[in-house]
């Protein structure tokens, strides 16, 4: 996959036809737009503006969007863990109602790790609540894909970590895997 524009050609579940999605690295101006897909996926965390904004420039080079038609149908975001630079931590996919079962939230986890900024890369990480079936599911399917190990542990508890205001995570780890196993991310 290219770094900066991909263009993705989606053949569709159930005789549905994917729209055509451009990956790319994120803008400043990008920030609103992302915050606003977020925001209309109930399954996910809203995180703030300005938290989106920090992440479409900050951490650009870990993070990726998707666009069709102008609209954005896609978001990941990330970041290297500073210190365990082989290992990129998934903060959150995200993917509209109009793109999802079409693989992009595997695409957009591709192409970021298809970057130069993710060439020690051998390690994904990423947290998902129990109940998160659409994350299980991405990511058991990364991994096979990898041909790599998905490990699990409890890492938030939902009293010990957030006094009982959200559900617990586990912790998911997915690998080692090398370079060349992250091509099979962009396969349909």
């Amino acid at each position: 996959m290219i770094y900066g524009n991909s263009v993705l050609f989606d053949a569709g579940v159930l005789g549905r036809e994917a729209p055509k999605a451009t990956i790319r690295a994120p803008e400043s101006t990008d920030g609103v737009r992302v915050w606003a897909l977020i925001k209309s996926t109930e399954s996910l965390d809203d995180n703030s503006i300005y938290a989106n904004l920090l992440q479409c420039t900050h951490f650009a080079s870990t993070c990726a969007i998707a666009e069709h038609d102008g609209a954005v149908v896609g978001w990941v975001s990330g970041h290297i863990l500073p210190e365990q630079p082989d290992t990129l931590f998934v903060w959150q996919v995200c993917v509209s109602d109009v793109a999802r079962s079409q693989g992009l939230g595997r695409r957009l986890i591709g192409d970021v790790l298809s970057r130069p900024v993710c060439r020690a890369v051998t390690t994904l990480q990423c947290t998902i609540t129990h109940d998160n079936e659409s994350s299980w599911g991405l990511f058991t399917a990364i991994a096979r894909r990898l041909d790599a190990q998905m490990r699990q542990v409890e890492m938030f508890d939902k009293d010990d970590h957030f006094d009982g205001h959200h559900d617990g995570e586990y912790g998911v780890s997915i690998g080692p895997f090398n370079l060349k196993q992250i091509a099979a991310l962009s396969s349909a």
